[in-house]
């Protein structure tokens, strides 16, 4: 009996064959078996993914000592971390290269970025790190690249309002949709056993100053997730402040200053917590032995008076600033 495999299959199958980690192995082979027919025809293809899959599950094989490299791990810094993904010559390098001080290089050939090119984003008193990655292609992926985006906190999906929106949309989708990458009720951020699946994903449309007619809004018509869409222009500056306020608030965070007994408060270097923090998970964050030692706190901002004393499950809010004592 003919298998008569599907679209969603061969998909999975690329996936698996492209993967390089270990990890987005066992995913690619669990999105096989989750889309494959299950009929008389698949069995015998059934049983071999299923004992291919065991034999993952059990560990990779210890060959040498040798520690070989990941140049896709890009270690999170600051507020948040946010990963580029586009086509060949969309503009990705130049937003990195405009909002930041990495060393990108800006070309006008396509692959000119072999590896992520990670910088820092300044937005008021934060930091926010953007990554530059190689393009990608509807025929080709730069091995090993899918697991930056895995472990980011935003995709920023690139497109280039030059071209043909249509196209790219649609070629950049398919890699998120077709990896497990794109967060949504049926993709949640990590699976049942902790591995990292779905990201939080955006549109930014970029070269608006040389965008043809039309462009932004038919990328919007296209799309046919509930994606959010921002435009910019590296080369005018437009959008570019708009963006930085957009990223802060798609990363759902809030800036708590610390105020020593005593002493002013440190309004340079805020310590950033996710939306819904309380006075505990601050202290927790300045340091994880002392927060048991956490007797009482005051608070200036949203919702107190200044100096007032707040228990320590006090939600915190954006630009608050905290007293700690301790025992």
């Amino acid at each position: 009996m003919p298998a008569n495999l599907t679209p969603d299959y061969f998909k999975a199958e690329e996936w698996y064959r492209s993967a390089t980690t270990h990890d987005e192995k066992i995913l690619a082979m669990e999105k096989m078996l989750a889309v494959i027919p299950k009929h008389k025809g698949t069995e015998h293809l059934r049983a071999d993914l299923r004992r291919k899959l065991s034999k993952l599950k059990e560990g990779p094989a210890q060959k040498g000592k040798t520690k070989q490299v990941d140049i896709f791990h890009v270690p999170r810094t600051g507020a948040g971390q946010v990963v580029l993904l586009g086509m060949p010559n969309s503009g990705k390098s130049a937003i990195v290269h405009a909002l930041t001080n990495a060393k990108v290089n800006v070309a006008d050939f396509p692959f000119a970025t072999h590896a992520p090119v990670p910088g820092m984003m300044k937005y008021e008193d934060v930091q926010i790190q953007l990554v530059d990655m190689p393009p990608i292609t509807d025929d080709f992926v730069t091995p090993g690249q899918v697991g930056t985006y895995r472990t980011c906190d935003l995709i920023a999906v690139v497109i280039d309002l030059a071209e043909d929106v249509e196209e790219q949309l649609l070629i950049l989708l398919d890699f998120l949709e077709t990896r497990n990458l794109l967060a949504d009720e049926e993709t949640p951020a990590v699976d049942a056993v902790g591995n990292s699946l779905g990201r939080k994903t955006f549109c930014l449309c970029t070269k608006a100053d040389i965008a043809l007619d039309g462009a932004f809004e038919l990328a919007q018509k296209s799309c046919d997730r509930p994606l959010e869409f921002v435009k910019i222009s590296p080369e005018t500056g437009e959008g570019m402040d708009a963006f930085r306020r957009f990223v802060f608030d798609q990363l759902e965070i809030i800036r708590v200053y610390a105020k020593p007994p005593g002493k002013p408060p440190d309004m340079d270097d805020p310590f950033t917590l996710p939306i819904g923090a309380d006075v505990h998970d601050l202290a927790r964050t300045i340091h994880r032995e002392l927060a048991e030692k956490l007797k009482s706190a005051k608070a200036w901002g949203t919702d107190v008076y200044d100096g007032q004393n707040v228990h320590l499950t006090h939600v915190l809010h954006d630009k608050d600033i905290v007293e700690l004592h301790f025992s």
